[in-house]
């Protein structure tokens, strides 16, 4: 009996606690895959004027309703929607009931039972709330009218949101809307300000407070385990806030590697006990941009590795769900970044606290497109951005607007709400001892490195429109950057692709034009090749691979580009593998050994030798991956190493057995060489291979060789028997020079032995054949992969054997990963399949790209083809140069050195190839 007391006893404290918090009642669902059907009225566009259902929270447009528009927006739709939702008021005399909207675009107009609940609300990114306590009716029904108009009364927001914005202006109530019922004596809000010190103080702002009362605060670890002893204050029913102070002994500080969290549970009370409470998570961090110095992060250097981010799903518009927001943070992460910018909006609460938890560098921004919110709407948002987004430890900085749409007039608000005093920075300009200059060309870093004197992190560079940008040309940025003693850092535009499902098309992504595919992930989150330069670049356990040589004595150069982490708090794993031969079905390496060396005891910043203790045979094995995974254990770049030279492995090709001696016949115009069994068909009038054909099959091979983007002439073709073997040599004059020897033996496949020469700019060199497109099925090869390259644009890529299947794949327009256009880069042998009969290519020589295929030209590319590398004509191509790619504002010459022109000097290239039509 006395234990059925005790649990009554327990069951009643719990409810009592629990019914002294904030409670939270959905109106709508809450989130992009838990939603609740309203009542709905569209006055333009898409199924309008008539009352229907829509789902809440959602964006109205992808729900089939309206009209799109992207930004840019010169009013082309200017519909309203209206809202009806019914919903029951309990018996909740004595509080006061709040309904909140997370987020409506534009100006919101909201009733209770026919009166209207406060002011327009107007700003499209904000939450907003009223106190509709005097406008219910408890205990019964109670109708809720909502009027959003999707574009402001206000001139100011129309120009900040939508006129001239580059996104995607969407309609609607596409954030939760809820009621938050609080005590007649309630905490508003509350900010925290946690140093790394251990100082704590949180600014507490109570409501309808009376005399005798107190608030106490107590720190807690996520767990509920008490840190330290409460501490409070007695009420001033004057003030307009209260400030808690305490300090706490060597607490763990939350960073973007470390994100230690806390909470702090704060409360009303009076005699007879707690009146309301409320709990806010928090970290200890200090964060500083210092002057002509740098950003700290609890006293540390810190180096932001960043990409910009829309809040933003192809079938639901700004309405997303916790999945997402993870999704999201766990793939920047596993890109190495570091931070996020959130452009050009805040982005959901839920976002914030998955960056709080997972540890991302946030920078929060007020809307504005280069144009401004008048300083009146101005100063709502921001004390409404402020407001809710102050207590995150991820938030570093405070972006007040962007590109020249900051209102100078609000750069001392951000101060008003926030007891950390964050510093306001201005996206695109020098502000407040930052420079966040946008698409610096590779000049401009120079000239920073040389003479600079701010602290230099642009908020947006490397524009990584379609396959441009992003990762190509980063390396040559970064390593200037990081020579810079101001560095800290930048933000690459942009994380994603914002291309959206268009219900009024069929369901065709569309990406208004070029604007919207500037992303390193696809909408859906699928991963451009950009993803792995820019997780290997940015890896804070920082490798840069050598080829190996006889030399190799199993050491590897690290250096620890962590700001907080020792590389000892790492593990490392090495594997040493055979390949399988073209031959073989498999792509899949066959793991000789594996170990795990010693991590290096490395401070930030320190550099050293990896040890891996291989094994004495390490030489037999084809190549040696390395893997470094950080202190949660997840990986964070793998290393691969090929151990042998092509030319090893060429020698093992498969011979078969000669069937008879080679014969040759030949007329005016045609050479045909019989070896193995299979012709060979040459035109003696250009000296170009014609077709191979085999007793089962004819493979359409022809034009070739032809010296890449180089017009030459047929000087001599000549064709013997020597010794068994048969030789055809061709040379050809113009531009250029190229010498063709191809070479018959018995039992062997074909060898074709070329050297080559030109003088001046070249965007690719080597040579081509041809071999029609609608007849290649896929590619396997062994070399670097599975990604196409450019020319800067060569990290990321892992060594080993990789097939695609064809795809016609446009980066940023059509999805389908890893594209098979395109370069690829250390080719050892690559087989070409097809729907005649595969064939198999092999190169002896080192450092071979092979040209697969001309990639599809972009439907909206931009008239200064920045993002357009040139390709040889040829189909297929065996390079020893290949392009680089730009971005939408710079030409590939302003990248850097690795994305210059290749300039010829008349020096002979040779070459060796081997073709296996045997398969």
């Amino acid at each position: 009996m006395k234990k059925i007391l005790l649990q009554l006893l327990f069951t009643v404290l719990c409810f009592s606690a629990f019914s002294q918090g904030t409670i939270t009642k959905y109106l709508s669902g809450t989130d992009k895959d838990h939603t609740l059907q309203w009542d709905f009225y569209c006055t333009g566009g898409r199924q309008s004027g008539k009352w229907t259902k829509i789902a809440v929270p959602s964006n109205w447009e992808l729900q089939g309703f309206g009209t799109y528009n992207y930004g840019h927006d010169k009013v082309k739709a200017n519909e309203q929607g209206l809202y009806k939702h019914e919903f029951f008021a309990e018996s909740w005399k004595g509080k006061r009931v709040f309904i909140v909207f997370e987020g409506a675009m534009t100006d919101t107009k909201v009733t209770i039972n026919g009166k209207q609940a406060g002011p327009i609300h107007q700003g499209g990114f904000y939450r907003f709330k009223y106190d509709i306590t005097d406008l219910l009716k408890l205990n019964a029904q109670n109708l809720l009218e909502v009027t959003v108009d999707k574009t402001s009364a206000n001139t100011s927001v129309n120009n900040a949101e939508r006129k001239n914005s580059d996104f995607w202006v969407f309609g609607g109530i596409f954030r939760p809307v809820y009621l938050e019922i609080v005590p007649e004596t309630f905490i508003d809000r509350m900010a925290v300000n946690a140093k790394a010190d251990g100082s704590f103080q949180v600014d507490v702002y109570p409501q309808n407070l009376e005399n005798g009362e107190t608030v106490e605060a107590q720190v807690q670890k996520l767990n509920g385990e008490n840190v330290g002893k409460a501490f409070s204050v007695s009420t001033n029913t004057t003030a307009d806030h209260l400030e808690l102070k305490s300090s706490f002994n060597k607490p763990l500080l939350w960073s973007a590697e470390f994100p230690n969290l806390y909470q702090v549970v704060v409360a009303i009370k009076n005699k007879q006990g707690v009146i309301h409470q409320v709990k806010q998570k928090f970290g200890f961090r200090t964060v500083e941009l210092r002057t002509n110095d740098g950003f700290y992060v609890n006293g540390a250097k810190t180096v932001l590795k960043g990409t910009c981010r829309h809040s933003f799903w192809p079938e639901t518009g700004r309405t997303l769900s916790h999945p997402v927001q993870l999704l999201d943070v766990k793939m920047m992460k596993e890109m190495n970044n570091n931070a996020v910018r959130m452009s050009h909006y805040p982005p959901d609460q839920d976002f914030l606290n998955v960056c709080d938890s997972l540890g991302l560098y946030v920078l929060d921004e007020l809307t504005g497109w280069q144009a401004k919110y008048d300083t009146i709407v101005g100063r709502k948002l921001v004390k409404e951005m402020v407001v809710r987004d102050v207590n995150h430890p991820s938030i570093i900085f405070w972006d007040n607007g962007n590109e020249g749409g900051w209102n100078t007039g609000l750069d001392n608000d951000y101060a008003l709400y926030d007891p950390q005093k964050r510093t306001v920075l201005h996206p695109w300009s020098d502000f407040n001892g930052a420079d966040n200059h946008h698409y610096p060309d590779y000049n401009y870093i120079l000239k920073t490195v040389a003479t600079g004197k701010d602290v230099f992190f642009p908020t947006e560079f490397m524009h990584g429109l379609y396959d441009g940008g992003a990762g190509a040309g980063l390396e040559d940025f970064w390593n200037q950057m990081t020579i810079y003693p101001h560095n800290a850092g930048g933000f690459i535009w942009a994380f994603l692709d914002e291309s959206v499902i268009r219900t009024d098309k069929g369901n065709i992504y569309d990406g208004d034009g070029n604007h919207a595919p500037d992303g390193i992930v696809g909408p859906h989150r699928e991963k451009e090749a950009s993803f792995y330069t820019i997780k290997e670049i940015w890896s804070p356990v920082y490798i840069d691979p050598q080829p190996i040589d006889k030399t190799f004595n199993g050491k590897i150069a690290v250096e620890n580009r962590y700001s907080f982490t020792n590389l000892n708090q790492c593990t490392f794993k090495w594997k040493l593998v055979k390949f399988p031969s073209a031959q073989e079905k498999t792509t899949a390496a066959n793991v000789k050994a594996t170990g795990s060396p010693k991590a290096l005891d490395l401070k930030p910043g320190e550099k050293g030798m990896l040890n891996l203790a291989l094994p004495v045979s390490w030489s037999q094995n084809d190549a040696l991956y390395l893997t470094a995974f950080g202190p949660d254990k997840k990986e964070i770049f793998t290393w691969g190493w090929a151990i042998h030279a092509p030319a090893v492995i060429a020698k093992s090709m498969v011979s078969t057995p000669a069937k008879s001696a080679i014969k040759a016949e030949e007329t005016d115009k045609l050479l045909r060489v019989k070896c193995n069994g299979i012709n060979y068909e040459f035109d003696k009038t250009t000296g170009y291979i014609q077709k191979v054909v085999k007793p089962t099959a004819t493979i359409s091979l022809s034009g070739g060789p032809v010296l890449a983007g180089v017009n030459t002439e047929l000087k001599q073709f000549t064709h013997k028997s020597i010794n068994g073997q048969y030789i055809i040599e061709a040379d050809y004059q113009g531009a250029g020079s190229l010498h063709v020897k191809w070479i018959f033996v018995p039992g062997h496949p074909v060898k074709l032995e070329y050297q080559h020469a030109q003088q001046g700019d070249a965007d690719f060199m080597g040579i081509t054949f041809n071999y029609p497109e609608e007849k290649i099925t896929g590619m396997k090869w062994l070399g670097q992969g599975p990604y196409r390259v450019w020319k800067n644009r060569l990290k990321g890529q892992q060594f080993g054997v990789w097939h695609k299947a064809y795809n016609n794949t446009i980066t940023g327009e059509t999805w389908g990963y890893p594209e098979f256009k395109g370069y690829h880069a250390d080719v050892n042998w690559v087989t070409i399949e097809n729907k005649e009969s595969p064939f198999t290519v092999y190169t002896t020589d080192k450092n071979m790209y092979f040209q697969m295929l001309h990639p599809a030209r972009e439907m909206d590319a931009p008239k200064n083809n920045n993002v357009e590398p040139a390709f040889p004509e040829g189909s297929i191509g065996f390079l020893n140069a290949i392009s680089a790619i730009g971005t939408k504002f710079q030409a590939a010459k302003a990248m850097g050195p690795q994305s210059q022109i290749n300039h010829a000097n008349g020096e002979q290239i040779s070459g060796t190839l081997w073709f296996d039509f045997s398969h």
